[in-house]
């Protein structure tokens, strides 16, 4: 026999209609049919009963997850502005605070999978903070929130599949499991999918938690940047300049050349030397909008095509960075070109 769950709103059970963010009115038929879907799915995966029932039987929707999803902010910073954000140094500071307080664990990690401890360090600060910034959200009920909203409703369903078998396999209260409003979880923000395809047993203690074990999760990120084919003899990134007049329709990392065709574009280290010649083929990225802004912004010139006593001179090169296959690598981590440079630029300076 069906049987209709209590559903909570925000902090207020609901009984009646009541407005549902943008979508209108609450639509209990729905729901209860997110419910049984989920129950039958979560059946035929296995999943022991008592994780089902718990992951059922106080289900909430959470209107503020649903704003957030429909209004994600377009981006807005400049890259160096990010930059000054991502790699602070008190984000520095910290990270060399943690190389100190778990080198053995940073060794194992390394030993293991190949994977430098200035990188792990990096990915740890860049997705947690090392681990200061908590999760709000029960993910149980993000997700059910957001297969409910029905805009990616097949793959939040995979989401809440595989944490409940992560609770199942790893004995854990499923519904004490929290992360982000999208689902992304632990020191390294894993999202259950992730977790269940590449997640370790750090601390030998027999079941993966990545939430409260730093070891379960550096060994996981480890094992996670292995399977990419992170390469620990090669850079992420390197800092150019570029002429002024550079084609700028090259400065997205799509395309790759050798460090020769670059240097023969005009492209020169960050001095101003020449590009010493590599075997690696790379790409090149730049702010391209705030060049453009820039552009925007030249003086104006008198007919002599002088600049007038109260211009500013434009800046005679942009700065640039060329992008190794270890870039690439992190973008399949997390697909942001800038955040794939933050990670190289705080890497660098925690090595």
């Amino acid at each position: 026999m069906k049987y209709r769950l209590p559903i909570f709103f925000g902090m207020f059970c609901i009984t009646a209609n009541p407005v549902f963010a943008d979508r209108g009115a609450f639509d209990i038929e729905r729901w209860d049919n997110v419910i049984e879907g989920i129950r039958i799915k979560a059946n035929e995966q296995k999943i022991k009963q008592s994780v089902i029932d718990d992951t059922l039987k106080s289900a909430s929707v959470i209107p503020r997850i649903i704003k957030s999803d429909k209004n994600q902010s377009e981006f807005t910073l400049t890259l160096d502005e990010y930059l000054d954000r991502t790699v602070s140094a008190e984000r520095v500071k910290i990270g060399r605070q943690k190389a100190r307080e778990y080198p053995t664990l940073l060794s194992r990690v390394e030993n293991k999978y190949g994977i430098p401890r200035n990188v792990i360090l990096a990915f740890w600060g860049m997705e947690s903070n090392y681990g200061a910034i908590k999760s709000r959200y029960q993910l149980t009920n993000a997700f059910l929130t957001l297969i409910y909203d029905g805009r990616r409703e097949e793959f939040f369903t995979k989401q809440l599949i595989a944490l409940m078998k992560i609770a199942d396999k790893n004995k854990l209260p499923v519904n004490s499991i929290h992360g982000s409003w999208a689902g992304a979880m632990g020191h390294f923000q894993f999202i259950p999918t992730t977790l269940t395809q590449y997640g370790t047993d750090g601390n030998n203690d027999g079941r993966i938690d990545i939430i409260n074990s730093v070891g379960d999760a550096m060994m996981s990120a480890g094992n996670y940047l292995n399977k990419l084919g992170w390469n620990k003899n090669e850079p992420i990134i390197k800092p150019v300049i570029l002429p002024a007049d550079f084609d700028r329709t090259v400065l997205n990392g799509d395309v790759k050349k050798s460090f020769t065709e670059w240097a023969n574009m005009g492209v020169t280290n960050i001095d101003g030397t020449p590009l010493k010649n590599s075997e690696f083929v790379v790409g090149l990225i730049a702010d391209t909008k705030e060049i453009a802004k820039r552009d925007l912004y030249q003086p104006q010139r008198d007919d002599e095509s002088q600049l007038l006593d109260t211009d500013v001179a434009p800046a005679p090169v942009i700065k640039a960075y060329l992008t190794y296959p270890n870039f690439y690598r992190i973008k399949r981590w997390n697909n942001s070109s800038w955040y794939a440079i933050a990670i190289g630029e705080l890497s660098r300076k925690l090595k």
